[in-house]
């Protein structure tokens, strides 16, 4: 008799960034060039200090130190004091991408059946994280016209259970691009202290802010240490995906040593990547603002020919490099579906990620994408151009009405 899996298992969703893979390779076997809009895979070299470093491996790749060799180590020190927040190696842990952090958190601070409160639309992979660790996700809704900005603390006592155990919040925002305010910050973190939970920070975006915004780190929170962990990687910050390294950094002792112990656990993080990672102290502040200063050109491309299209709605993103925006369709993911094996122009086509995988509520997020802006300017403005005639396409072979007059576009 065939043994069946587990229920934790069959519950873990695909995901919605990946799932729509096969048709993409398919697209791609026919000859059709697929612009990649779905997914945060940044296009810019990984710094040459980094890459300089892997002529430096030593003849035997043997383990690392579980939490950290002390070079990688001393690099997220130097990392945060530019910042001015000072840590020392017993606050921090090294860890395999901060999707491997963001595990430890969650192991480290719930029990099976607790209950994590975030916002919505969230990065879609925390329904993975939560289903793993036994806690489930609870919602508290934004919306699009206030640009994802976060609710008033009212909304947040009302989601509150007694199985509510912490608070999970992505500043800069994936999926929408929203930098929050240092009071909205604060705002939360006085919830999380007043009931006694958790603030679990995601900064991986941290550089990548637009206009002259600056994200507030937790870290940086006076009186808010025991409620403080951040979860942080080096993928997007450094343009190095493929190194998958990152860490966890509290000043929560127990908490540190419960991560602590589970990186033990699992051995140790990827030496390799330790090694490449160092590299980036040798890296002034010039290039953290020419990185930022590059998406927000892309940003500005995609945001002023996306609001030129007849119904498309969104405001304009301040950091990160992905948005939400609402599409004058009936379902986000079958306009992605048609894109890749019915649409094309000039021979290429656009992949998006269809929203409503980034929302917890049945039916929300129906009608929106998440778009990553990590190509090349020129391929956007095609992307643009490609979607502007899909659209029209879509909606005549959906038998939907033509579409109206664009919309303005909303700045704020």
């Amino acid at each position: 008799m065939k043994p069946p899996i587990s229920p934790r298992a069959q519950r873990l969703p695909a995901s919605p960034i990946r799932k729509l893979m096969p048709l993409a390779d398919e697209a791609k076997r026919r000859g059709v060039r697929v612009l990649h809009l779905n997914i945060g895979q940044p296009d810019l070299e990984t710094p040459a200090p980094m890459r300089a470093r892997l002529a430096r491996v030593e003849p035997t790749l043997a383990y690392t130190p579980s939490g950290g060799t002390p070079e990688y180590l001393d690099s997220l020190i130097t990392y945060y004091r530019r910042y001015g927040i000072e840590l020392d190696a017993a606050q921090l842990v090294a860890t395999t991408g901060g999707s491997e952090a963001l595990l430890f958190a969650f192991f480290a601070t719930t029990s099976e059946g607790d209950e994590v409160l975030t916002v919505e639309p969230y990065y879609t992979n925390y329904n993975s994280f939560a289903t793993m660790s036994g806690v489930r996700l609870v919602t508290v809704p934004t919306r699009g016209e206030d640009g994802f900005h976060l609710p008033p603390r009212e909304a947040w006592e009302r989601a509150l259970t007694p199985r509510t155990k912490l608070v999970l919040l992505c500043n800069p925002n994936n999926p929408t691009g929203t930098v929050y305010t240092p009071e909205e910050i604060e705002r939360v973190a006085g919830f999380c202290r007043d009931h006694g939970l958790f603030f679990v920070a995601d900064e991986v975006y941290r550089e990548f802010v637009y206009d002259g915004r600056r994200a507030i780190s937790a870290l940086t929170l006076a009186g808010f240490e025991e409620q403080v962990i951040v979860v942080d990687s080096l993928s997007k910050r450094y343009s190095a995906c493929g190194i998958r390294l990152g860490c966890l950094a509290t000043r929560h002792p127990e908490v540190h040593q419960a991560a602590l112990r589970m990186a033990q656990g699992r051995l140790s993080p990827p030496g390799l990547a330790q090694l490449v990672a160092a590299g980036a102290s040798e890296l002034g502040p010039d290039y953290f603002a020419g990185v930022a200063r590059e998406y927000q050109l892309r940003r500005d491309v995609l945001f002023d020919g996306l609001t030129s299209i007849p119904g498309v709605f969104l405001r304009k993103p301040e950091g990160a490099f992905y948005f939400v925006v609402r599409l004058p369709v009936d379902d986000a993911e079958e306009l992605a579906k048609f894109l890749l094996t019915d649409f094309a122009l000039d021979g290429e086509t656009v992949m998006i990620a269809p929203a409503a995988g980034f929302y917890a509520t049945p039916g929300a997020g129906r009608d929106e994408a998440r778009i990553a802006y990590v190509l090349q300017r020129e391929h956007l403005e095609r992307a643009v151009r490609i979607l502007a005639a899909a659209l029209p396409a879509y909606r005549a072979a959906r038998g939907l009405a033509p579409l109206d007059a664009p919309a303005q576009p909303v700045a704020g």
